[in-house]
């Protein structure tokens, strides 16, 4: 018998999923909710909503007791909002590895996000825009390696150097710098830490490949793989 239903955006669909307990008996994914809902119907009448909710501010638990929804995480200084979609994918890495101590870089469609998390909590993060960027500038799936070196060493010349990519017409270049500049920024979040890269698709190898290029170790995750686990957690942190 289905007993709760899960319902959330992950940046690019819509996604329902109905419960027995901790386990996904149905799911479905559409362009918006009320389609995604229509897919699984009969809904239960007990509803988790990810995303709803104010804003809890860092540091604080990933995963939330006894909540009927799930809210963003919130950092006042330097100022970031992490998604509760990329909550429940970091809830999801805590029912895996326990209380993992270490550094989460979540890619998005939009946004990628270092999570440093420690016992069980979100202690600070820092995002970037560096996946839209190189949606909105044209560039590849694969990093020119020439251009990550160029601009790891001197980063404050990002905007000279896309323009070079640019005149160049060289997609992969404009990917290079731009990943480049994120990991200049993101040195305290992966010098010297555990680094746990949660991304989809091409973006998965050509980040982890830019990041142990520079000597850190880094473990890939698909995000689907986290979502079972995720809701499981969250349906033992509600009873």
């Amino acid at each position: 018998m289905t007993d709760w239903a899960v319902l959330g955006h992950d940046g690019e669909r819509a996604r329902a999923f109905v419960m027995e307990g901790a386990r996904i008996v149905r799911q479905a994914e559409a362009p918006d909710e009320t389609a995604a809902r229509a897919r699984v119907t009969p809904l239960p009448q007990r509803v988790f909503r990810i995303g709803e909710g104010q804003g809890v501010h860092l540091p604080a638990p990933v995963l939330p007791q006894g909540a009927r929804g799930l809210a963003p995480l919130v950092q006042d200084s330097p100022p970031d909002v992490i998604d509760a979609w990329v909550r429940l994918l970091l809830i999801g890495l805590g029912r895996e590895r326990g209380h993992w101590d270490g550094v989460a870089w979540v890619v998005g469609r939009d946004l990628s996000h270092w999570v440093h998390l420690s016992a069980g909590e979100a202690v600070s993060c820092q995002s970037f825009m560096t996946p839209r960027l190189m949606r909105l500038l044209g560039g590849a799936s694969e990093p020119c390696e020439a251009a990550l070196a160029d601009t790891l060493s001197r980063p404050e010349r990002l905007a000279a150097h896309l323009r070079g990519a640019e005149v160049r017409g060289s997609a992969a270049a404009t990917t290079g710098h731009l990943l480049a500049a994120e990991l200049a920024a993101a040195r305290p979040y992966w010098l010297g830490q555990n680094v746990v890269l949660i991304a989809a698709g091409g973006a998965a190898e050509s980040y982890a490949g830019a990041l142990r290029g520079l000597g850190a170790p880094v473990e890939g995750i698909a995000p689907e793989s986290l979502i079972a686990p995720a809701l499981a957690a969250i349906d033992g942190a509600m009873a």
